[in-house]
């Protein structure tokens, strides 16, 4: 039984790196200015599908992501682990958005490689923790999923047995594909690159990467098809641009923060209505909520 996989992935900010420069004028992410890092909980969505790969000969496993031309290593990065392929959205109509526009994307393009059997992808991204994509790809796919996932124990007969985490313990639930499914960090973690894939993949960009000039490795590029990395724009997929990027995005980010806690002042409290709102106004005034 050969499986098609996609694994959802994304380039993120270093959250732990965040400086003044996060924000542009706009109210986004001004990812220029951080490190760029694969997002750690889709690493671990990753290796659940090389697992399944090794388990099912034949198949195969492609990286889909959404950003800028950089966005590319994520599918290097992939490669390099034993994924087959990858898919880069990279359009600046898909600029600045938020989780409902970026999966409307993902589902588009999810659509134009077709039939898919497996959409695997990290519980959430570390820039903006909200665990919302995931099950928005599986509802504008009309899919099956289960989130939470720690580990796909098998895909057999048309279903796949999953252990996920619940409040208080794990369970083990059986679904029919195709199906999306969000891993967590608890989740085994991905393995190494793989240093002959390295060397075979090193030079593998989608077609924005490369520089204007030759810079005397064109040729490979004909010799080795396999180095062109898939490009696809909202055109290329299909899309409805009112629906992607910032007209498509309801939300906003209002800044990205480094906030550090520390011990101050103890305080003590009645009931009364005066000491409450007095402590909801000083943590908004100090940015501690809101």
């Amino acid at each position: 039984m050969s499986l098609k996989i996609v694994v959802l992935a994304k380039q993120v900010p270093d959250t732990r790196n965040v400086g003044k420069d996060a924000m542009t004028a706009e109210g986004t992410v001004n990812r220029a200015a951080l490190p760029a890092i694969f997002n750690p909980e889709d690493l671990n969505a990753l290796e659940q599908a090389l697992r399944i790969k090794e388990q099912h000969p034949g198949s195969t496993v492609g990286l889909l992501t959404m950003g800028p031309p950089r966005a590319g290593e994520i599918i290097r990065q992939g490669l390099y682990r034993g994924a087959d392929t990858g898919w880069l959205l990279t359009d600046r109509l898909f600029a600045g958005a938020d989780t409902l526009a970026t999966s409307y994307a993902l589902a588009t393009a999810i659509k134009k490689i077709g039939d898919v059997d497996l959409v695997i992808g990290g519980r959430q991204a570390i820039d903006g923790d909200t665990a919302q994509v995931g099950p928005q790809v599986a509802q504008k796919l009309g899919l099956n999923q289960v989130t939470y996932a720690e580990e796909i124990v098998k895909v057999e007969n048309g279903k796949a047995l999953v252990r996920r985490v619940i409040d208080g313990g794990v369970e083990l639930v059986e679904v029919p594909l195709p199906v999306v499914i969000t891993v967590n960090g608890s989740a085994a973690p991905c393995r190494p690159c793989n240093a002959k894939l390295v060397m075979k993949y090193k030079r593998a960009t989608c077609p924005m990467e490369r520089p204007a000039e030759d810079d005397g490795y064109a040729y490979l590029y004909e010799e080795r098809p396999y180095l062109t990395l898939n490009q696809w724009s909202v055109a290329d997929v299909d899309g409805d641009p009112q629906q992607c990027g910032l007209p498509g995005s309801p939300t906003k980010v209002k800044a990205v923060k480094n906030i550090a806690f520390q011990a101050k002042e103890s305080k003590t409290l009645t009931a009364a209505d005066a000491d409450i709102d007095g402590m909801i106004k000083e943590l908004l005034d100090e940015k501690i909520i809101g």
